[in-house]
């Protein structure tokens, strides 16, 4: 009768890789279902009638839903999202504090992205300060933000952040004002606004296939461990035949 004998190391390999590459799988399924539900929820809101700067702050699921603004921006609390890379150019993304006049209540509005090819010159732009007539849409990541720091606080203006927490900057300011991004349409105020919802390249597909590319690679080493587990019996019958001879 043959044994099935893999050997203790790789028992101990499957018992701790075996695991890791199905939840890697299964994590990758769930990445997968949640971008499919933030892109069916962009295209509900966005087709929906744009709000007031109020019932947006009332909306129980604000994501992606269009809003009227009428106000105007502040020029001195400018904040620069760093490394935005469009067409393969180094640039910043420029957010400002926006006060609707109906409800009094701030915005932060993200005016679209600015190239910056060197740090040596800051990066140029302009604020209007009339009164201003806009149109934007809630931003929601798919995601938290990745940050190796924390960006610093109290820094000078116009402020290099590497995420956007609208909260933090409302709190140092003694404002009160949305916890929400704000995207503005293509316009006269905008810069480069032309916005993607996810990453290109990073659709619910990519996550579908990197699951595919993780449960195959369990199957795998499923298959190689019962090749071994066999192997080794074989190995083992055989010398034992030998002796016995």
């Amino acid at each position: 009768m043959t044994v099935f004998r893999p050997g203790l190391v790789p028992t101990l390999v499957v018992a701790v890789l075996l695991p890791m590459l199905v939840l890697l799988g299964f994590w990758q399924l769930q990445r997968a279902e949640q971008k499919r539900q933030l892109l069916d929820t962009y295209a509900q809101h966005r087709n929906a009638a744009p709000l007031s700067v109020e019932q947006l702050l009332n909306s129980p699921e604000p994501a992606f839903r269009r809003v009227q603004l009428r106000g105007h921006l502040d020029a001195q609390h400018s904040l620069l999202l760093d490394n935005r890379i469009r067409d393969g150019k180094v640039g910043v993304e420029l957010l400002q504090p926006f006060q609707d006049l109906a409800s009094g209540q701030w915005l932060l509005l993200n005016r679209g992205w600015i190239e910056w090819p060197s740090r040596r010159t800051p990066p140029v732009f302009s604020t209007p300060d009339q009164l201003l007539e806009l149109e934007g849409w809630v931003y929601e990541s798919p995601g938290a933000p990745f940050q190796l720091h924390a960006d610093p606080t109290h820094a000078d203006w116009p402020r290099l952040i590497t995420a956007v927490f609208p909260a933090r900057l409302w709190a140092e300011l003694g404002r009160s004002g949305s916890a929400d991004e704000i995207r503005i349409q293509p316009g006269p105020v905008a810069y480069q606004a032309d916005w993607s919802v996810i990453a290109t390249g990073m659709g619910p597909e990519k996550h579908t296939a990197y699951a595919v590319q993780w449960f195959a690679m369990a199957l795998a080493l499923c298959g190689l461990y019962l090749y071994l587990g066999w192997h080794n019996a074989q190995e083992k019958r055989h010398g034992n035949g030998h002796q016995s001879a």
